[in-house]
């Protein structure tokens, strides 16, 4: 009985040491691998300049869409608060100021998400895809024709997506990649329509 116990402990040992970290899996895509090679020393670098460690990354993404830009905030897991580490211009964004309210209308959507999957064979280099839509997009847009397919991604075209050129995609993906390694069991992503201050609210008002 003590060696077949023993033989279990081993086995599970052994199966344990085998299986690829979600970090190293990614690394087996070769768009994935190019962007470590190109970035993980300025990742590791921007990290160390917060006090924020690597394995215990957590991340949360903002964008503002007047402004068109992408901010990237970490903390450790033992952190209470965020934050910022980078800003990152959009190069491209279809659509206005306002929601997204049908498939085709070219809006980016506008509220509360998450990263629902990382793409690393994107056409557009490497994405990550949003939980567009949302519970409140479902109530307020078109019944049965809300779209969907709303991404991150790479390149500098866009049709109701937020691209952000191949170069600063990489480092995005990455982070994003650290935070699930690290245990980050969903990335928050809200995307606001402008900042809110009285130049951007007097047209509203």
């Amino acid at each position: 009985m003590k060696n077949l116990l023993l033989c279990f402990m081993v086995g599970g040992l052994m199966m344990s040491a085998t299986i690829p970290s979600f970090r190293d899996r990614q690394k087996g895509f070769t768009r994935v691998r190019e962007a470590y090679v190109a970035k993980e020393k300025g990742m590791v670098k921007l990290l160390g300049e917060h006090g924020l460690n690597r394995d215990s990354l957590r991340i949360y993404l903002r964008a503002f869409k007047a402004e068109k830009v992408v901010e990237l905030w970490g903390r450790n897991l033992s952190d209470t608060t965020f934050v910022l580490l980078k800003s990152y211009p959009i190069c491209e964004m279809s659509g206005e100021t306002g929601p997204k309210r049908r498939v085709r209308d070219l809006q980016v959507p506008e509220g509360f998400y998450h990263i629902t999957q990382l793409n690393p064979f994107s056409k557009y280099h490497l994405s990550m895809q949003i939980n567009y839509p949302n519970a409140s997009d479902s109530v307020r847009g078109v019944k049965g024709l809300l779209g969907s397919l709303i991404f991150i991604h790479g390149g500098c075209e866009s049709s109701g997506c937020l691209a952000m050129t191949d170069d600063r995609i990489k480092e995005l993906y990455l982070y994003c990649v650290e935070a699930y390694h690290g245990g980050q069991q969903r990335i928050e992503m809200t995307i606001y329509p402008a900042r809110l201050s009285m130049r951007t609210l007097m047209p509203v008002w």
